[in-house]
């Protein structure tokens, strides 16, 4: 289920900018231009996180917080002007998670709410283990039955109960986070913290401070200390997924963490000592990176203490029925709707090697679901990329149908997606960009 965002900003194009943004990354978002109509949402409404403009032509802030967390105890992040970042200070103490000021940049706002939804959930975590903690889902659900497959959970099964460094390999959506998730849920950390940190979505000027934190007065705009994903794992896991990205600079202090068990908020000069098992994962061939001199061999050898292998979907089509079935029965708990697949259509799923591995099959099913206006999906049915033979060009376009039914089909699958066009985007296998500029080619405005 998607993260649902309460978003109050009185500027239009600010709003519809945000609004954008968040959709796009993935969350529902519901956006208002005063306090008053947001706050009354929430007696009807639940969100996961609140971010607020400070200055609303109705109410202010303060009341705009207040209101919030007196309702919810979801994170609220307040925007704020550079000459008001004192009302925001006083903001967090009546319960606001952060601050950001304007004007910043949308991978900045990203991060933030990214940070704000995890600290969500972790204390959600910490509550549900406080209450039952024999009775928590100690791993996600990983399907397979393949030899292949069999080999990975006998593997995992063994190192979850010790304390060594994993490295977790496979190409992009193989299911490397569900494998570092399952190794700290069957571990004896399996009650503390697990911090994830997707070290190719961090952008690079602000690396270091979310991985070792900083002190107050660190740099422009760090009002107070604030601790790191490390600080945060401590006595739990972390895991460094596309860990391959991380700068040759932030590589070296990684490595000193793992040595040494110690590290320094940036700024401070106080040795923080920590007790933290790290998992890392990559999507690249790390001898390569480190022979291009792109990855530290040193950090390489350290990492790679016991190295585990996640198969491409197509290495292992026994499993694709099963995980089929799986992601059918998630649509059903959705939309109650009883679709199976047909034995030709079947066979064409049996046949594809999935580039995008598991995640691709998923968006496979979603699509076909989501489309299909009958309980049956035919052969006739399937993503046209699909159905082409081994050796054709697989790249999923629209050119398959002519402009006309192009347009119908856009217009279909957007009413589909209530919307939605990063949803109407994966659905239709192109990217958002391309959609955008297909409405206006076709004159398409929703």
């Amino acid at each position: 289920m998607k993260e649902n965002i309460l978003l109050i900003e009185d500027d239009r194009l600010m709003r519809i900018s945000l609004e954008d943004a968040l959709k796009g990354t993935g969350y529902d978002v519901m956006s208002f231009e005063s306090g008053t109509d947001a706050l009354r949402a929430l007696k009807l409404y639940s969100f996961n996180a609140a971010v607020t403009d400070f200055r609303l032509p109705d109410i202010d802030g303060f009341e705009v917080v207040r209101g919030i967390t007196e309702r919810s105890d979801m994170p609220v992040v307040v925007m704020t002007a550079y000459g008001t970042i004192k009302d925001a200070v006083e903001a967090m103490k009546l319960g606001a998670f952060d601050y950001i000021t304007k004007p910043f940049s949308l991978d900045e706002f990203l991060l933030l709410i990214n940070r704000a939804l995890k600290a969500r959930r972790l204390k959600e975590e910490n509550i549900r283990l406080k209450n039952d903690p024999a009775g928590y889902c100690l791993a996600p659900n990983i399907i397979g039955k393949s030899a292949a497959m069999e080999k990975v959970f006998s593997l995992i099964e063994k190192v979850s109960a010790s304390d060594s460094m994993v490295l977790i390999h496979g190409e992009s959506g193989t299911g490397k986070e569900l494998i570092a998730t399952t190794i700290h849920y069957q571990s004896d950390r399996k009650v503390r913290p697990l911090i994830k940190v997707n070290c190719a979505s961090l952008p690079e000027g602000l690396i270091e401070s979310e991985l070792f934190g900083f002190e107050k007065g660190a740099f422009t705009g760090a009002v107070r200390r604030k601790p790191g994903r490390f600080e945060l794992a401590n006595r739990g896991t972390i895991f460094l997924d596309e860990i391959a990205d991380l700068p040759l600079s932030t590589q070296s202090k990684i490595l000193r963490v793992l040595q040494e068990k110690t590290f320094e908020r940036l700024g401070g000069t106080d040795t923080m000592s920590i007790d933290v098992r790290v998992l890392a994962a990559t999507n690249k061939k790390l001898e390569a990176e480190v022979g291009k001199g792109a990855f530290r061999e040193d950090l390489y050898y350290r990492l790679n203490v016991i190295p585990v292998f996640l198969p491409p979907l197509r290495e292992r089509k026994d499993d694709v029925p099963l995980l089929i079935d799986f992601f059918l029965e998630k649509r059903r708990d959705r939309n109650s709707k009883n679709i199976k697949f047909s034995r030709d259509a079947m066979n064409e799923l049996l046949a594809y090697d999935y580039p995008g591995n598991v995640r691709e099959l998923e968006n496979i099913v979603e699509r076909c679901t989501t489309l299909s206006s009958t309980d049956t999906i035919h052969k006739e049915d399937l993503p046209p990329f699909v159905l082409r033979k081994p050796g054709e060009n697989r790249q999923p376009t629209l050119s398959d149908v002519s402009t006309g039914a192009a347009k119908a089909h856009i217009i279909n699958v957007l009413k589909a997606t209530n919307g939605n066009k990063t949803k109407a985007a994966e659905l239709l296998c192109i990217s958002r960009k391309t959609l955008w500029e297909k409405m206006n080619t076709y004159g398409i405005d929703t």
